[in-house]
C-alpha cells in the first residue's frame, strides 16, 4: 500500500493535465494521469482568464481520470514570473526568507509588496568576499498566481503548493547521475515554454519563453486563411484537404515560426553560455506537446550544434494501474513532464 499520494496539476493554454503519484516502500508510482482540453482563450500566457471554463475542465478531468487526491501541487509560468540568478549574503534559511523582500526589491520589475518571492539556493560560496549564497530568485505577481489558485479552489480542490514549472520539468527530466555534466531541458507548450539548464539536478539557468506550438498553428491559420482547428490538424501533418498552393503556404508558415522559436531558444542558450563559460551545455532534451513537431528538434540541433533528444520524463517513477494502454502511455509521455514533476516535488 502506498504511504501517501501527491497530485501535480498543470493548467496550460490548451488544456489541464494532472498526474497522481503514490509514494511507498517500492518507490514512487504513477497511479493516474489525465488531460482535458480547454476552450481557446480560457488561459493566456499561463494565467486563468475564464475561470468557469477552467473549473468545468478540472471537474471533468477528476471524474474522467479517476484521480482521488484533492490536494494539488500547482505550477506557475507566465509573463509575470521573473527568474534571475543572484548572490545574496549568507543567512540561515528562516532569516533569508524573511529578508528577501528587502534584499531583492531592486532586481524586480514589479512592486515587491505585490509579489510572491522564493530563492532557490544552488551554491554556497566562502571566499575573500565573504560567505554568500548563489541561487535563483523566483518572483511572481501575486494576482497572477491567485487567478490560478482561485480556479483550483472553485473546482473543489486545494492548492497546497505553488511551484515554478521549470523546476517541475527539472525533477521529471533531469537525471541526478547523468552521463553529461550540464544539459538543457526544453519543455515546449502551446504558448509557454520552459528552458532550464542544470548540472547534476542543480539548476543554473531558467528562462520562460512566451512561445510554443500554438504560435505555429496561428501562423498557418493566418497565412492560409483557415479556422484554428483546421490549422492545428494541418500542423500535425493532416493537409490532405488543402490545395497544393495552400499546402505550400502552410509549410512556409511552419518553417518560419519554427525558425523564430529556435532562434529564441538559441538566444537564451547564448546568453547562458556567456555568463557561465565554465559549465557549457552538452546536450538538449526536449518534452512538451510542441516537441512532437517534426522539424523542431532537427532545427534546434542544426542551430545549436548540440545533440537533441526526447526527454525521458517518466524515468523516475514506476507505472501503476493507470488505466492507460501502451499506445496511450506513449502519447502522454512527452506531455507529462510538468504534472509529474510537480507531484514529485510534493512527495520529495
Amino acid at each position: 500500500m502506498p504511504g501517501r499520494t501527491a497530485v501535480g496539476l498543470d493548467i496550460g493554454t490548451s488544456g489541464v493535465r494532472a498526474a497522481e503519484l503514490s509514494y511507498g516502500r517500492d518507490g514512487i508510482t504513477l497511479e493516474k494521469f489525465g488531460q482535458v482540453a480547454l476552450p481557446e482563450g480560457a488561459v493566456r500566457d499561463g494565467e486563468v482568464l475564464d475561470r468557469p471554463a477552467v473549473v468545468e475542465a478540472l471537474k471533468t478531468l477528476w471524474k474522467a481520470s479517476g484521480l482521488k487526491g484533492k490536494r494539488v501541487a500547482l505550477g506557475v509560468a507566465s509573463q509575470r514570473v521573473v527568474v534571475r540568478q543572484l548572490e545574496l549574503p549568507w543567512l540561515p534559511r528562516a532569516e533569508l526568507k524573511a529578508s528577501l523582500p528587502l534584499q531583492v526589491q531592486e532586481y524586480l520589475p514589479m512592486p515587491v509588496e505585490d509579489s510572491v518571492l522564493d530563492f532557490h539556493v544552488t551554491e554556497e560560496l566562502n571566499d575573500e568576499d565573504g560567505r554568500r549564497l548563489r541561487g535563483l530568485l523566483v518572483a511572481a505577481t501575486r494576482d497572477a498566481v491567485l487567478s490560478n489558485v482561485h480556479a483550483v479552489e472553485a473546482a473543489g480542490l486545494r492548492a497546497t503548493s505553488v511551484d515554478l514549472t521549470s523546476f517541475a520539468v527539472l525533477r521529471a527530466a533531469g537525471k541526478q547521475h547523468s552521463d553529461v555534466a550540464t544539459e538543457a531541458l526544453l519543455d515546449i507548450g502551446a504558448r509557454v515554454s520552459n528552458l532550464v539548464i542544470h548540472s547534476g539536478g542543480s539548476p543554473r539557468f531558467v528562462r520562460i519563453l512566451l512561445m510554443g506550438g500554438q504560435d505555429i498553428t496561428d501562423a498557418i491559420a493566418e497565412r492560409v486563411g483557415l479556422p484554428s482547428s483546421v490549422a492545428e490538424a494541418v500542423k500535425r501533418g493532416n493537409a490532405e484537404e488543402l490545395t497544393d498552393a495552400e499546402a505550400q503556404l502552410a509549410a512556409s508558415a511552419v518553417e518560419l515560426m519554427t525558425e523564430v522559436f529556435v532562434d529564441e531558444v538559441r538566444g537564451s542558450l547564448d546568453y547562458y553560455a556567456a555568463s557561465n563559460p565554465q559549465f557549457p551545455v552538452e546536450r538538449i532534451l526536449v518534452s512538451g506537446g510542441g516537441s512532437l513537431l517534426a522539424d523542431v528538434s532537427h532545427k534546434l540541433q542544426q542551430v545549436t550544434r548540440k545533440p537533441v533528444a526526447p526527454a525521458d520524463v517518466l524515468s523516475n517513477v514506476r507505472l501503476g494501474r493507470t488505466g492507460l494502454d501502451e499506445h496511450q502511455l506513449a502519447a502522454i509521455h512527452p506531455l507529462a513532464a510538468v504534472p509529474v514533476g510537480l507531484a514529485l516535488g510534493a512527495v520529495s
